[in-house]
């Protein structure tokens, strides 16, 4: 019996937890529905079963050389890199770089050339609704004596491709431009500034986080030069990105971190084979079912607009009507602020704009840029739709949207005086 004890101790402490875990979710409220897919997607169960294995029983070093544990890693980690990443965007698997996600994709992509060619290149140009890993980068720069340029975008959010030809200097070595815009969705023509940029002998990166695995990308027919890549952004785990690099013709960059020379001696560091593994298993089903998920995020996306946009007046799509990612739906709802539609709508997770901002009470710099008034901004609201986005959820997000902005409009002195025939841009409003 007291050889037993301890056993029978431990059964009930995790009996114990197991029965305190059950009593404390059945007293918590029901979890809000999930509309915020820019800001992060949920892993897919099918990229949690790739992985499981790799946390578990195959947990070699994937640099280990000498050893079936090693190699056990290794072939997985190449596997994903070859015929998962690479061949969803067109690309060769020695261009691939496993990093930790976007942002140091970013990072590396726009310090390591601007670096590297910094003796004969000291321009670097970006847009000014770029994400804000891509702008804090620049400011780098400029603090090291590089120039850069911001380049302002049109009202609809998509990139003059006149004024970008007529910024590039002499001494441009790089242009990075997003891909597909994370609060307003606007998908920019990248294959066009691809053209431009070859012609002009400058260095194209650009951040797909949100376009890699909903729309098709090719690196080659784009003629890009560098592209980062977000595991968490397509349903894989987080943690975990890629930034590829072209090698003909050849892209250097000076990398950021040092040590064992890991990932071609641009990203040292032991490579975590779960997370790459399961980057490439949400690759290889972003590749398999990116036509069907785009339809129906598209069919769900066009029901959301058009039950909002029936029942209430006044509402503002953010962004380009046409070119666009469908699953980002930036609305501005007029005479109403946009935290307290938030808070009103508690049982919904939504966003007013990049989760990386949104502790800020500042309106998006993205708003602010493609010339949309103050107080608009600060009505904003971006809805996030996915692959497990329900018609349902579309449907209780709607009417709990309709009902809640009509009633913060009826509580609004603004809302009633447009009511009246009242211009309120007539109005000289005086401060005490």
């Amino acid at each position: 019996l007291l050889i037993l004890l301890p056993f029978v101790v431990a059964l009930y402490r995790s009996l114990a937890v197991v029965l305190f875990m059950y009593y404390k979710l059945s007293k918590d409220e029901l979890r809000p529905l999930y509309m915020d897919f820019q800001a992060t997607t949920p892993m897919d169960p099918r990229v949690l079963d790739a992985m499981l294995p790799y946390q578990v029983n195959y947990y070699g070093n994937p640099h280990s050389r000498t050893h079936a544990y090693g190699w056990e890693s290794e072939s997985a980690m190449e596997l994903a890199r070859k015929q998962q990443v690479a061949d969803l965007i067109g690309a060769d698997p020695r261009e691939i770089i496993f990093t930790s996600g976007a942002t140091e994709s970013n990072n590396m992509a726009i310090k390591g050339v601007a670096r590297f060619y910094q003796t004969k290149k000291r321009h670097v140009i970006t847009t000014q609704t770029e994400h804000k890993c891509v702008l804090d980068s620049c400011r780098v720069l400029e603090s090291e004596g590089f120039s850069v340029t911001y380049l302002p975008v049109l009202p609809n959010g998509l990139l003059d491709l006149e004024l970008l030809e007529a910024s590039i200097r002499p001494d441009t070595s790089l242009i990075s431009v997003m891909t597909v815009n994370n609060e307003i969705g606007v998908k920019q023509p990248i294959k066009e500034i691809g053209q431009i940029c070859r012609s002009k002998g400058v260095f194209l990166h650009t951040d797909a986080a949100q376009a890699v695995g909903k729309i098709p990308v090719d690196v080659a027919d784009w003629k890009v030069d560098l592209m980062s890549i977000s595991g968490h952004k397509l349903y894989g785990p987080k943690g975990v990105g890629a930034l590829y690099v072209r090698r003909r013709p050849r892209v250097r960059l000076e990398p950021l971190q040092n040590g064992g020379g890991q990932e071609r001696g641009l990203r040292s560091g032991t490579v975590p084979t779960p997370l790459a593994v399961g980057l490439g298993a949400a690759c290889s089903i972003a590749q398999q079912e990116m036509e069907y998920d785009h339809d129906r995020v598209s069919m769900l996306a066009n029901r959301l607009v058009q039950k909002i946009t029936s029942e209430l007046p006044d509402v503002i799509m953010n962004g380009d009507a046409v070119q666009r990612y469908a699953g980002c739906v930036n609305l501005s709802f007029a005479y109403v602020e946009g935290e307290s539609l938030l808070m009103a709508l508690k049982d919904v997770a939504l966003s007013s704009g990049s989760a990386c901002t949104s502790a800020s009470l500042e309106p998006s710099y993205v708003l602010r840029a493609i010339g949309t008034d103050e107080d608009l901004a600060h009505s904003s609201i971006r809805f996030g739709i996915g692959r497990f986005t329900t018609e349902a959820e579309i449907d209780y997000t709607a009417e709990k949207c309709i009902t809640q902005v009509s009633r913060l409009r009826e509580m609004s002195p603004l809302w009633e005086m447009v009511q009246e025939g009242i211009d309120l841009k007539s109005i000289k409003w005086t401060q005490h």
